[in-house]
């Protein structure tokens, strides 16, 4: 499992809890993050770099724990990787969550710029139901400011407010959290929607994907063993494991550091301008 940063870890914190049986290994890609304000190509580079190396290591499945590198670069990874070992991704399963929960057929959308800019929620949204209407909202700085680790201040409130207003003008019942940070904040942007407006996050929905894919391809552990998890990431170890530990509401023990192609900044625990 690889994400930019650690929001990814609350998509394994729920494949831990549901395939505990299982071993997990999660790169933080966090020299790079974020990725949300980047190109569409170096996205996509960013991606295979990391599904390559995680499916070298020996992963029998891999899954795609960021929304904007799934918009990014899933044709080319399933290209690429798909017939060494099965790739699952975000998007699609909240997709299809979301268009079982509305009641109005109004679904919103909060992501990163990048993520809104793909159209792919759009796509998988009109695949899972076409009279659906999806109404996004790009949400510049969130993700940074989370994954930042910080306590919820007056600046967070108002990033919230600001972000889910186009959402309550519209109408929305459902709202899809396109980002693995977004359900750290979850309350607040409850809040911010109204207690009406039921929210969509991606943990569940991979876990359930991951454990019917493991299932048709006959890849499952045995279920009476208890599974091992570890971390690789791209920046500071230290820095991952504090605000890691956070996200996965579980200790992470030792992480492992690698390098990276094209690292511009190292990953210090704190917001990237």
């Amino acid at each position: 499992m690889f994400d930019s940063g650690v929001g990814g870890l609350t998509v394994l914190h729920e494949c831990l809890v549901s395939l505990p049986h299982e071993d997990y290994v999660y790169l933080g890609d966090t020299a790079r993050f974020p990725y949300g304000d980047r190109p569409r190509p170096q996205i996509k580079a960013f991606a295979v770099e990391l599904g390559t190396r995680l499916v070298d290591e020996g992963a029998k499945l891999l899954v795609i724990a960021c929304n904007s590198a799934t918009a990014a670069a899933l044709p080319a990874m399933r290209r690429s990787l798909g017939d060494r070992v099965p790739v699952v991704a975000v998007v699609a399963p909240e997709s299809r969550l979301a268009a079982s929960a509305t009641r109005n057929g109004r679904v919103g959308l909060l992501a990163t710029a990048a993520t809104v800019a793909s159209g792919a929620y759009g796509t998988a949204l009109a695949e899972a139901d076409p009279d659906a209407t999806l109404y996004p909202v790009a949400c510049p700085g969130l993700a940074p400011r989370i994954q930042a680790g910080r306590e919820v201040d007056e600046v967070l409130v108002r990033m919230a407010d600001e972000y889910c207003a186009p959402l309550r003008h519209a109408g929305v019942d459902t709202v899809i959290l396109g980002c693995t940070h977004y359900p750290l904040v979850r309350p607040l942007l409850q809040r911010a929607l109204g207690r009406g407006v039921r929210l969509i996050s991606s943990g569940q929905a991979i876990a359930e994907e991951v454990e019917r894919h493991l299932r048709i391809a006959d890849l499952e552990a045995g279920r009476d063993r208890r599974g091992a998890y570890r971390f690789i990431c791209s920046g500071d170890p230290e820095d991952f494991r504090r605000v890691g530990t956070r996200f996965l509401q579980l200790p992470l023990g030792d992480v492992r550091r690698i390098d990276v192609n094209s690292a511009p900044a190292a990953f210090r625990g704190r917001a990237v301008a």
